[in-house]
């Protein structure tokens, strides 16, 4: 299960070494001899390297408009211009994009023309972070497996936006302006294959409803979350990553079994308002708990095994996996309790 699931966000996270072999690849078919006509074509606003002659570079230009794209490119740096808008007419020719960066610029949703950016055919990743949008742009490309849109003015989400987007890894929401009327229940509908969604420091004051069945990380910081519903993530099967930190969680919003699942494998509580630790699975190798209001730990009751047994049980048994645990900024008083390391034998770092 752990390998599987290790294995399978290593996929996620490699994406510059993915895509580091991908241009190394696209290099091997290029001539050298022809490197002078890439040059020559390149627009006068950009940097064209003839090591890689797939790539534009017009980034940090001072660009209020986008140049026309030649049509050998795939991977397009336009971040830190003042571009306001996106039109049909700079991609006519480029339909092999894979890649575009317009992190850092002034757009906003009336500034893309209808249907843009769904006639890029092949593009895989859409940054459209630190702009003006106020909703999440559409239709967008079918084949997309990366959705960054990150520090926009985001409040409202297009119904069925992401309907067609089943090959969807990656939806990065964070730091918008989004409410709990903005995620219906079939908000996320289509999303079929998604592995990491990120709705940190947004105005949520509930859990997310109906998310995708295969999401293994969910980022949820800095929104105003009390409660955890009954049994919630009996729906996400494969979440591995939880990160929860700054909310308003108390022992009361969160139900006796809450986080006792076997799939989680990394726990992040920090600065909520809990005074106890709550329930575990033995699977979990990371818990933050700090800066919260506990002010003393019971190896006895937080141990997610009877104690009296745990000697009982051989390395590849069923022993508590914690690796690591975090309780600074809390009430509690060293040194930590002898329950606690007799439950947690694979320990290697405690914070207190």
């Amino acid at each position: 299960m752990t390998l599987k699931v290790y294995t399978s966000l290593l996929l996620l996270f490699l994406v510059n070494s993915v895509w580091t072999r991908t241009v190394r690849q696209v290099d091997d078919e290029l001539d050298p001899e022809h490197w002078s006509h890439y040059t020559s074509e390149c627009p006068q606003e950009c940097f064209c390297p003839p090591s890689f002659p797939n790539a534009l570079y017009c980034d940090n230009k001072g660009l209020k408009e986008i140049p026309a794209i030649p049509a050998r490119i795939w991977y397009l740096y336009l971040q830190n211009n003042l571009i306001e808008t996106i039109s049909e007419k700079p991609f006519v020719n480029a339909t092999h994009l894979r890649w575009i960066n317009l992190n850092k610029n002034k757009i906003t949703n009336g500034g893309i023309e209808n249907g843009v950016l769904s006639k890029l055919k092949r593009l895989l990743y859409l940054f459209l972070e630190d702009n003006e949008l106020e909703e999440v742009p559409a239709p967008l490309p079918v084949g997309l497996e990366q959705l960054r849109l990150a520090r926009n003015k985001i409040s409202r989400i297009p119904e069925g936006v992401f309907s067609n987007l089943e090959n969807l890894t990656m939806l990065d929401l964070h730091q918008n302006s989004l409410l709990d009327s903005a995620l219906q229940s079939d908000t996320f509908q289509g999303l079929s294959n998604l592995m990491q969604l990120n709705i940190a420091k947004n105005s949520l004051k509930k859990m997310p409803l109906s998310l995708p069945a295969n999401t293994l990380q969910l980022f949820l910081d800095n929104n105003s979350i009390e409660v955890i519903p009954e049994n919630y993530f009996s729906a996400l099967p494969k979440v591995t990553f939880l990160r929860l930190n700054y909310n308003k969680l108390s022992d009361d919003g969160i139900p006796p079994n809450g986080f006792n699942v076997s799939s989680i494998l990394d726990l992040q509580l920090s600065h909520n308002q809990l005074t106890k630790i709550p329930p575990i699975n033995a699977h979990l190798e990371h818990l933050h708990l700090d800066h919260n209001r506990i002010k003393n730990v019971n190896g006895t009751q937080i141990c997610p095994v009877s104690i009296a047994g745990v000697e009982d049980y051989g390395f590849y048994g069923d022993i508590p996996r914690l690796r690591y645990l975090r309780l600074d900024g809390n009430e509690i008083q060293p040194p930590i309790p002898l329950d606690v390391m007799i439950c947690f034998r694979l320990l290697q770092a405690v914070i207190i």
